[in-house]
């Protein structure tokens, strides 16, 4: 008898968010975009069946799983065509950075909320000349001497669901004392602080979560809005840097497996002079290879999950760039070819698999591009020299 590759409950977990999922499906998310409108009722939903907290810790109101169990979420949402991309940002990446090192204040005031889906909390890393390169961000803190408080000034762009967030959680840079030296740290700003603006970026994607550029002059924050220890900002970074690309691996697979799986009913159904398409090896095999390229992907994405639950942050950094990668890929060539073996079809409304050739090209380009994938790994797995 083979092992388990899943546990008993992460099976039962994937059936019932499946179901969760097709109650809503492609239709619902594609009304929502045409409305212009977040995806309102499947957030509130999965956040009272207690989906949206899963990885957070219990005595917060979470499920007390992990990313392992998030991942699954967003994963079988995507598969059922609803795929929430604000499972990435808030209890992925601002929800782990809080329960791992922010006060016991900010985990009583943050959590419960962002676990039952009533508080939603954007992430705000990228600069417009700031991308991967973290080191080159300009987005400054500074202490009131007098109040104690901070002033923080700077810009952000590309910054998912910001119309939707009660705060955003800025990665900034504050001087340190002894060298003068930026170094990175991480601040919860509400949305409706003074100085905090945002202005709606004109995407050609087309999804329900919106793109904003944000503008922060001056903003003023209590000293207990720098989340966990000053000197700690890099580590507290990729805690939520990690999850964000195994949750990313989530998103992409689950796009994909819904499109293979429109591609593979067509190839059922379609038939040309009286055989179905699907019998013919030049439809059947690229759509096999889909199917396999996604599943190689989806291990990655556990194993990745695995580590970085157990405490591996530096082997769950290696997995989630690999996972990420290897998912971006496949979803990209899932979608294609579900979309060429539709034909004319694959481009109607219909359908609904042309809107997927410009989302799944996200799974490549965010929230980390696989060129750089491709560095870290030649570099930090590898032990080849850098070319920079």
């Amino acid at each position: 008898m083979s092992p388990q590759i899943e546990t008993d409950e992460h099976r039962a977990l994937r059936a019932a968010v499946a179901a969760l999922g097709a109650k809503y499906g492609r239709d619902y998310i594609t009304r929502t975009i045409a409305e212009g409108r977040p995806p309102t009722e499947l957030w509130q939903e999965a956040g009272k069946l207690g989906y949206l907290g899963v990885n957070l810790p219990e005595e917060h109101g979470g499920g007390g799983g992990g990313i392992a169990e998030l991942s699954i979420v967003l994963e079988e949402l995507g598969a059922a065509g609803s795929p929430l991309l604000m499972l990435v940002v808030s209890p992925a990446i601002c929800g782990t950075v809080i329960a791992r090192f922010g006060t016991d204040e900010q985990k009583r005031a943050w959590l419960p909320g962002l676990s039952d889906g009533t508080r939603l909390m954007a992430f705000g890393i990228t600069e417009p000349d700031a991308g991967s390169n973290s080191h080159r961000i300009t987005t400054t803190a500074r202490r009131d001497p007098a109040s104690g408080d901070w002033l923080l000034t700077g810009r952000k762009v590309f910054i998912s669901g910001v119309d939707m967030a009660d705060a955003v959680l800025i990665v900034g840079r504050t001087e340190d004392a002894r060298t003068g030296r930026l170094k990175p740290c991480l601040f919860i700003v509400p949305t409706d602080a003074e100085g905090f603006q945002k202005r709606l970026i004109d995407m050609e994607l087309n999804a329900a979560e919106k793109q904003f550029e944000l503008t922060l002059d001056d903003v003023r924050l209590p000293a207990d809005a720098l989340v966990g220890d000053e000197d700690a900002g890099l580590l507290q970074l990729f805690a939520g840097l990690n999850p964000e690309r195994i949750m990313t691996a989530a998103f992409a697979i689950g796009m994909g497996r819904y499109a293979l799986s429109k591609a593979i009913e067509y190839a059922r159904d379609r038939t040309v002079w009286k055989t179905p398409i699907g019998a013919h090896q030049a439809v059947a095999h690229p759509l096999a290879q889909a199917h396999i390229d996604l599943e190689l992907a989806r291990l990655m994405m556990q194993k990745a999950a695995h580590l970085y639950d157990a405490g591996d942050d530096i082997g769950a950094g290696e997995a989630a760039n690999m996972a990420k990668y290897a998912a971006g890929e496949a979803c990209v060539r899932a979608v294609d070819q579900a979309v060429h073996t539709l034909g004319g079809n694959g481009l109607t409304r219909e359908f609904g698999l042309a809107s997927l050739i410009t989302a799944a090209r996200v799974a490549r380009i965010a929230p980390v591009s696989r060129e750089m994938i491709l560095n870290y790994v030649s570099h930090q797995t590898l032990g080849l020299p850098k070319s920079y």
